[in-house]
């Protein structure tokens, strides 16, 4: 379950992984400040940091502790890069709600920021998942589930996204159209990203 460090590269892989999980942390940002519905993820990390006076980016960091306890039980492959997903994405979150201003009243803008937004997630997540040293919490979910039921990246993102923008949307927080434009396109974004950088998860189990 644990995948071994590749120390000849770390210090290269290292670079990749944040600039993979800095991207994914502004992408989050970005979502949030254009004020027409955040990610799925973040719904619901919003809505339990508002009700426990956490900022976005801790509770996301709290959250995927949770998501790793699933991969565990789901004997998903994790390394330390599922650990540097972990920790690494809610302090540039929160680094990115500081430096980007939010936009209200202009629905081109917010609307270009949501997309674009949406599209570099996708890029993120394929970036630091061809580093190969794990896939973060809930992309580590993502491969479980692909890997268990033999469905698409895009069936298997979708699902969760779903999943969890509606406990979100119970709990207060802040979802909206951009939420379910998010939802339906974030799997196919992922699937561009892996398709675009060539990464292929799971490939030397299936060859097995």
């Amino acid at each position: 379950m644990f995948k071994p460090i590749r120390w000849e590269t770390f210090a290269r892989d290292f670079l990749v992984m944040q600039v993979g999980l800095g991207l994914f942390g502004f992408a989050i940002a970005a979502m949030i400040r254009a004020n027409l519905g955040t990610s799925s993820w973040a719904v619901l990390e919003v809505a339990l940091a508002n009700l426990l006076g956490l900022t976005p980016g801790t509770m996301m960091v709290l959250m995927g502790a949770l998501v790793l306890t699933g991969d565990f039980l789901l004997r998903e492959k994790i390394g330390w890069g599922t650990l540097a997903n972990m920790l690494s994405i809610g302090p540039w979150e929160d680094l990115a709600l500081r430096l980007i201003p939010p936009v209200q009243g202009n629905l081109p803008l917010q609307a270009a920021m949501l997309l674009a937004a949406i599209a570099v997630m996708g890029l993120a997540s394929a970036i630091y998942i061809g580093v190969d040293a794990g896939a973060g919490p809930r992309d580590s979910l993502m491969l479980a589930i692909k890997r268990t039921t033999g469905v698409s990246i895009r069936v298997a993102r979708g699902s969760i996204e779903v999943t969890v923008v509606a406990l979100g949307w119970l709990l207060g927080g802040p979802a909206g159209i951009g939420t379910v434009i998010f939802a339906l396109l974030i799997g196919t974004f992922v699937q561009w990203g892996f398709k675009l950088l060539k990464v292929e998860p799971h490939k030397e189990a299936e060859n097995v």
